[in-house]
């Protein structure tokens, strides 16, 4: 089975999910649109790409960014959403030490500045510990502004190249196979 007809399977249908949504159902002339739900190999590695630089926004962010993105380039929108999600409370602290240090390098900062430590969460002073989470990460500053986009930049053009290379496999592999099938040489 293609990867193609896999992800038409699991797809959902647009006209389903947005008659089953109240909330969506005002947005279904935006979110309707076929580009959307497109599995062409471009839009796919774009939507991939998107997904990938999405991801490492802040918060919040990351899907309403990833779906304002596919909407404007018109690129496959679940593909764009589940793309962000590389990025979870294991992965964020990891991921954002390497954009602070990746900043760092750009800004030629080496060994100028160093990440303090994250602040600790007793479970008991949520507010205080947003506020410390903050200072934390505007003290790097810098680094940190410079280092995220050119991190999710990274991340996308790999992801894009990525996809684009792995479609092209699968698609001469799909043609050597009706080759053998049909017995031509």
């Amino acid at each position: 089975m293609s990867v193609k007809r896999w992800l038409l399977r699991r797809m959902p249908h647009p006209g389903e999910w947005l008659a089953s949504s109240a909330l969506l159902r005002p947005l279904a002339p935006y979110l309707g649109h076929p580009a959307l739900w497109s599995l062409q190999r471009r839009k796919v590695a774009l939507a991939v790409a998107v997904g990938l630089f999405s991801g490492l926004m802040p918060g919040p962010t990351q899907m309403l960014t990833a779906a304002l993105l596919a909407l404007l380039f018109r690129i496959n929108l679940p593909v764009a959403l589940a793309c962000t999600l590389y990025t979870n409370p294991l992965t964020y602290l990891p991921l954002y030490f390497l954009a602070f240090e990746l900043g760092k390098l750009l800004l030629g900062m080496n060994g100028q500045l160093v990440m303090p430590p994250f602040p600790a969460f007793d479970g008991a002073h949520l507010w205080q510990w947003q506020h410390a989470v903050v200072a934390w990460a505007m003290h790097m500053g810098w680094p940190l502004l410079v280092g995220v986009p050119a991190l999710g930049l990274t991340f996308a053009l790999c992801g894009y190249v990525i996809v684009m290379l792995l479609w092209q496999c699968a698609v001469l592999r799909q043609w050597r196979k009706r080759k053998e099938v049909r017995g031509s040489d």
